[in-house]
């Protein structure tokens, strides 16, 4: 089974590129509202490329394609921006190497050094994935002690408060944002025509990296503040997916008229 039904041209072809975070963002809004984004872009793929960056796993992604009918995009950043992949056509995510050399590098390994650090720490409890380049945490705001970014950054790293629910320990200067531009400049494809869309604050890199943007409706009030002020980000009024459709008008970015 290949997961592109269709032969497409080239990411660097496409009249736009949507990079796309999902929870809240691609996968927001009313039921009717999603279906119409998505069948739009299915309607379209051969102008339109879509790209999942998202703190969310391969695995978690590959599974809302396969089990859930989520759309397959070609290319995933996933990870908190630390993984960079292609979506191949049987329906597996692959690193793309040549542009993670420089992440696992700035990690360094250090994931257990993160998980001995952060034992026990008041309001964090460490999720049971095993990623690769990052350490992850569920965070109870109510106990949290903000010692640990302290602690985070003693060791070189970085770290990320998300949706006042999640605490990410990060290879430095790594996150959503410069890892798309990456992928972006691997593909060829004109920064004009890339739209990224984002709701929470694990979002803030790619919507303040200098490509235009959408903070969809019911973005967290945190990342609306830190963004006020860039013009490159169309403050959507719409939620979710709907959001998604008001910024590719606001923009001009393609016609949204053409559905199936």
């Amino acid at each position: 089974m290949n997961v592109h039904a269709t032969t497409r041209p080239v990411m660097a072809e496409r009249r736009l590129v949507l990079a796309t975070d999902l929870d809240g963002t691609f996968l927001g809004g009313t039921q009717a509202e999603r279906r119409r984004l998505y069948d739009w872009i299915e309607a379209n793929r051969d102008s339109v490329g879509l790209i999942f960056v998202t703190g969310r796993d391969p695995d978690f992604i590959l599974g809302m394609c396969r089990e859930q009918g989520l759309l397959w995009p070609e290319f995933v950043v996933g990870d908190v921006g630390t993984t960079i992949a292609e979506v191949t056509a049987e329906g597996a995510i692959a690193p793309i190497h040549a542009l993670e050399e420089d992440i696992a590098a700035r990690w360094a390994d250090r994931g257990a050094a993160v998980r001995a650090a952060l034992r026990d720490h008041p309001g964090l409890t460490l999720q049971d994935t095993p990623f690769r380049y990052r350490v992850s945490y569920d965070l109870d705001s109510a106990a949290y002690d903000p010692a640990a970014e302290g602690l985070v950054r003693e060791m070189g790293l970085d770290w990320l408060i998300s949706d006042n629910r999640f605490f990410d320990v990060l290879p430095p200067d790594v996150s959503k944002g410069p890892s798309l531009r990456r992928l972006i400049a691997h593909l060829g494809v004109p920064e004009r025509r890339v739209l990224a869309a984002g709701d929470t604050l694990n979002d803030l890199s790619m919507l303040e990296c200098g490509l235009q943007a959408v903070a969809v409706g019911n973005s967290e009030p945190a990342l609306v503040a830190r963004v006020a002020a860039l013009p490159q980000v169309h403050h959507a009024e719409a939620h979710g997916a709907a959001g998604i459709l008001e910024a590719i008008r606001a923009f001009d970015l393609h016609d949204i008229s053409r559905e199936s």
